[in-house]
């Protein structure tokens, strides 16, 4: 639809138009209706049945082959006329039960990074004897090119079946999942047999890294270990020695390896001495969402490089450790700040 004129010269947005506003207004009234859980099964209470453009144009044509069989008393006119409405009639009822049955199982999203997409494990369970055919799972009302393409499967006798569909969470933080649709028009595409779904689950979001971040900062001084100066930003990777047959991998320091040949590891007694700490007070951005793009970057920078850092934030403090534990509840920690 077309964006209209405002009387001050700004374009109305098509959503402001009269018929929209009411249709979203029953959407919204008409989904918050529907209890919300990740296990979702199909009766006759939450699946819908409607027909197709197609559908539409086959009874057109047959009340026009009805017609033309009474007024020119066409006997097998009859027969084409009732053979055609009788496969339609099955295929309505087969249409209806391909969904009637099924229970929709919604697995734990994984956190993502902002502006990538969550992808959503959808397991269809199917407890009849028959086959289910061409049943497709998407977000509702998903924009276009998010997330709006279909994921179809079919779902064999008394077996489960697994799709993934994905969203682009909008913003940081704990995002709720959107709300889902599935749909069937198998057999012969007169019928489109849907229902509505509302998962309870929630994605975490983590805040999009910084793409060319700085250095990591200056280590600090352990405590009890007074007089130790700073060190150069460990990035610089200060402190380094020969490699020792049985040293670590993550203490190897690629960097120097990949540039000069030389394998030396990284010297663990001056890493006793500092701490690396991600502070958000002194990471040099005015801008807060600027902080949290800078600290997750350098918490992914820290983490690949196998350092033991620590997280301040304002409130919250995660003493220095390393490890994929670590990294995800720093993380969380940033999404959730």
């Amino acid at each position: 639809m077309a964006a209209t004129r405002s009387d001050a010269g700004l374009p109305t947005p098509p959503d402001w138009h009269p018929v929209a506003l009411v249709r979203q207004r029953f959407q919204r009234w008409w989904q918050a209706r529907l209890p919300r859980t990740d296990a979702w099964t199909l009766t006759q209470r939450n699946v819908y049945i409607l027909p197709t453009r197609p559908g539409l144009m086959l009874a057109l044509t047959l009340v026009v082959l009805l017609v033309a069989s009474i007024n020119y008393q066409l006997n097998l006119g009859y027969l084409l006329t009732f053979l055609l409405a009788g496969c339609v009639g099955v295929g309505m009822h087969v249409c209806h039960g391909t969904l009637r049955g099924l229970t929709l199982h919604l697995a734990p999203p994984e956190p993502v990074f902002a502006g990538t997409a969550a992808a959503l494990r959808i397991q269809l369970a199917n407890p009849s004897r028959g086959i289910r055919h061409a049943i497709g799972l998407a977000v509702l009302d998903a924009p276009q090119g998010e997330g709006s393409h279909w994921a179809w499967t079919d779902v064999p006798a008394q077996g489960n079946a697994s799709v993934q569909v994905a969203f682009v969470p909008a913003r940081r933080g704990l995002q709720g999942v959107p709300v889902l649709t599935a749909e069937t028009r198998f057999p012969l595409g007169t019928f489109r047999v849907w229902t509505v779904w509302r998962p309870a689950a929630q994605v975490l979001v983590y805040p999009a890294p910084e793409p060319l971040p700085p250095p990591l900062p200056e280590g600090e001084p352990r405590a009890g270990t007074a007089g130790a100066t700073r060190v150069q930003a460990v990035g610089d990777f200060e402190g380094v020695r020969a490699y020792r047959r049985g040293d670590p991998l993550r203490l190897v320091v690629w960097k120097k390896a990949a540039k000069g040949g030389e394998l030396v590891s990284r010297d663990t007694q001056q890493a006793r001495r500092t701490e690396l700490w991600l502070d958000a007070a002194s990471c040099g951005v005015a801008d807060p969402e600027g902080r949290l793009a800078r600290l997750a970057a350098w918490v992914l920078q820290a983490d690949r490089l196998g350092l033991d850092y620590g997280l301040r934030l304002p409130g919250r403090e995660i003493p220095p450790d390393a490890g994929e534990a670590h990294r995800r509840r720093c993380l969380e920690a940033l999404a959730l700040c």
